[in-house]
């Protein structure tokens, strides 16, 4: 049984991502930081599906100790998902707080958990989907260090996809819109109209989408420092 760590797996799109996986026959391990409740019942209904199939990791991604600590509990995996990102918007006001925590867990915490994993990745001959963003190429406004740090996960990818080769095998998936943001980060109704309309598909795609591309570069042997754009058509319209 291959096994996959997803990390930020508990809720939304890693979720998911979660449950496609484990339904093609993964184990699944599922980080979480904040989600801890959510994960547990996730990782519960998984393996009554299907017995020892699932477990949950805790752990903060903006603390290099708490990675180092993951990658060491881990001796065997075939796929990593890089899916945990904060999300929130920061402008002329923003501190060096809001910097760390966005640059640490969207850029850091990901090349940490890859290089940390990479010796078990290299013995299965495994791979490493990142979650990027549409917003790695095309910023968005008062989302500065967003941007940033979503634009240097992309260029992680095709790094990490040289320097891991032949053996691992690194990917990336952008998502356009899939699900709307929450709390600070909402945004009105006139506000999602607005998006909608730029999206050639003229409809927002589903975490189920994503998580379809995911397997997918998770199956594509032939396949490496790619990102694909999940997007509806959104690119299209620059």
């Amino acid at each position: 049984m291959k096994t996959a760590l997803i990390s930020g797996g508990a809720v939304r799109i890693g979720s998911q991502i979660v449950k496609i996986l484990h339904e093609k026959g993964f184990k699944v391990i599922i980080h979480c930081h904040q989600s801890e409740d959510a994960a547990q019942v996730l990782c519960h209904e998984l393996n009554s599906k299907r017995n020892d199939s699932a477990q949950v990791l805790v752990a903060d991604l903006g603390d290099n100790k708490a990675i180092k600590k993951l990658t060491q509990t881990i001796k065997s995996l075939d796929l990593l998902v890089n899916n945990a990102s904060v999300f929130f918007p920061t402008t002329e006001n923003s501190t060096i707080e809001d910097w760390d925590k966005i640059i640490n867990i969207n850029l850091r915490g990901p090349f940490f958990l890859a290089t940390g994993l990479s010796k078990a990745l290299e013995v299965s001959q495994g791979s490493i989907v990142n979650i990027i963003d549409i917003h790695s190429d095309r910023p968005l406004k008062n989302f500065s260090i967003y941007n940033i740090s979503k634009a240097g996960l992309k260029m992680l990818t095709k790094t990490l996809a040289k320097e891991f080769a032949p053996s691992i095998r690194v990917n990336g998936i952008s998502p356009g819109s899939i699900l709307w943001p929450q709390d600070e980060s909402q945004i009105s109704e006139k506000e999602k109209m607005i998006m909608l309309d730029r999206v050639a598909l003229k409809r927002q795609g589903s975490p189920n989408d994503i998580a379809q591309a995911v397997l997918f570069l998770a199956n594509a042997k032939y396949v490496t420092g790619q990102v694909i754009n999940i997007d509806g058509g959104r690119s299209l319209n620059q």
